[in-house]
């Protein structure tokens, strides 16, 4: 059995981590056996310090390898900050964003490799020599994409900051006025990501931001089409539960694109391939033809109750028929 999932960061990384618990266990031979290949969002990477971060792919890495911090949901585990004390001390710009010592020898690496030539996906799969994510993590393109974000001013005038900025320093409660992930427009697909989407036996979508996560992978020119035409079903699972979103801020990311924060409207940004969809019992479904709904607590609350919610959303995929992709 072939898995694709597109995943962002904390929350695509919890997901994945109980999807491969879900099939480790399963009394399915074809389950056990179930090879998955992660797609993951590259448009929060930026440039700090002369260093390339991935905090996504990183995400992914960490989680899925053993390494990371299980409070934060990001970063290392046992992590120092050495580093960032001598950069505070020198007042060396950006004191937002904090960097752990093990952290950046990730970046360091990643960093060198670029700067030999490798491109993103075979500098990823050099990292992933040592984590051993027991899945396939490509990065949505080795194009570089960034998603950027128009603020308004005071006096009437606007303010483009990076994502980072105004996800980790403003808590993204200033509104944005527009994001826009550069760059995606241009950008091809990572080498696998078409064929992973092709071949699939099963994709899912986790409960990651639909606009900033999964909304930048499907700009990438390309990747929409393919899950358009893919004969897998299309599986997500509401990152909405009552109205709020389970982590983060993406209620902050659905207004700035005039969407209400609910689970159906989510379903209605993935309205032209989505077979199934998974909300939690006390939402209101969306209603199309087409679509398979259940209802099912959707909070990843321990490891147990993150393989269940991975399980469901796998057992509703494969209730559902393959598609036909020159439909």
């Amino acid at each position: 059995m072939q898995i694709t999932a597109l995943a962002g960061g904390v929350g695509g990384a919890r997901f994945l981590r109980g999807l491969l618990a879900h099939l480790r266990s399963s009394e399915d031979p074809a389950r056990r056996e179930a090879q998955v290949t992660v797609i993951s969002n590259t448009a929060d990477d930026i440039t700090l310090h002369g260093l390339r971060i991935s905090p996504d792919l990183d995400s992914v890495m960490y989680t899925l390898g053993g390494g990371i911090d299980e409070d934060r949901g990001w970063g290392r585990s046992s992590e120092t900050s050495g580093v960032a004390d001598e950069l505070a001390a020198y007042e060396a710009p950006p004191s937002w964003f904090t960097l752990g010592d093990k952290d950046i020898a990730t970046h360091l690496v990643r960093t060198r490799l670029l700067g030999e030539g490798a491109t993103l996906s075979e500098a990823t799969a050099r990292l992933c020599e040592r984590w051993r994510p027991g899945v396939r993590l490509l990065p949505m393109t080795d194009d570089r994409v960034e998603t950027h974000v128009d603020l308004a001013e005071a006096d009437g005038s606007t303010r483009r900051v990076h994502f980072q900025e105004w996800w980790v320093r403003l808590h993204a409660a200033v509104p944005a006025l527009r994001i826009e992930p550069v760059g995606a427009a241009t950008a091809r697909p990572a080498p696998g990501v078409l064929e992973a989407l092709r071949e699939a036996d099963v994709v899912v979508l986790p409960p990651s931001n639909p606009v900033v996560s999964i909304g930048t992978i499907l700009q990438v020119p390309g990747i929409r089409e393919a899950l358009v035409r893919t004969s897998a079903p299309v599986v997500g699972v509401s990152p909405v539960i009552a109205g709020a979103p389970v982590r983060g801020m993406a209620d902050a990311c659905l207004a700035a694109i005039g969407v209400p924060t609910t689970a159906a409207a989510v379903a209605g940004l993935y309205d032209d391939f989505l077979d199934g969809w998974l909300v939690a019992e006390e939402d209101e479904p969306p209603v199309r033809s087409g679509l398979e709904v259940r209802r099912r607590p959707l909070l990843m609350s321990s490891p147990a109750a993150t393989a269940d919610l991975a399980g469901a959303a796998l057992d509703l995929a494969l209730e559902l028929d393959r598609k036909d992709p020159a439909a």
